[in-house]
């Protein structure tokens, strides 16, 4: 994974929690994600990128977490099961991949509607590509950053070699 693509990521996860959520967030040692990673993730906001990189954006969180996140987002307690709480998780997905994706330099990206699944133990993208997962901790919980991207060089060369 191409390095250009993960710091605009950890950069915009720093800011849009700062400044749309009034939290700081520490962002944990990077790693990959293996075929046993085990998350203790139940909501999963996703978002997908097209054109010059390609791939799959999740914030992934403990259910507790991204209900303490949409309140402090919305201003409004919310339950899993509350009719707005898909739009402020996927709100809040799109501000970070827009933020992140306005740092890329020299490639044309663009951004999918967010969507925003609730279930335990998901699998959130299934690819060749390599999924960087950056562990973040905040005053609200901790959560995870899925970031697979790939170039559209790189992702051409994947299929020839598959």
């Amino acid at each position: 994974m191409d390095i250009r693509f993960v710091n605009p990521f950890v950069t915009a996860i720093q800011n849009v929690f700062k400044t749309m959520i009034a939290t700081d967030t520490i962002i944990g040692k990077p790693f990959l994600k293996g075929t046993d990673d085990a998350s203790d993730a139940d909501v999963y906001a996703m978002i997908g990128l097209s054109g010059q990189v390609m791939g799959m954006i999740v914030i992934a969180f403990p259910q507790a977490t991204a209900l303490k996140i949409a309140k402090a987002l919305t201003g409004e307690e919310m339950g899993i099961d509350h009719p707005d709480l898909g739009d402020a998780l996927g709100e809040l997905i799109n501000m970070v991949t827009g933020q992140a994706k306005s740092l890329f330099t020299g490639v044309v990206a663009n951004i999918s509607l967010p969507n925003v699944v609730i279930g335990s133990q998901m699998q959130t993208l299934d690819t060749k590509q390599p999924t960087l997962v950056l562990p973040c901790d905040s005053t609200l919980g901790r959560f995870r950053v899925e970031v697979t991207i790939a170039t559209a060089a790189s992702s051409a060369t994947q299929k020839d070699a598959g």
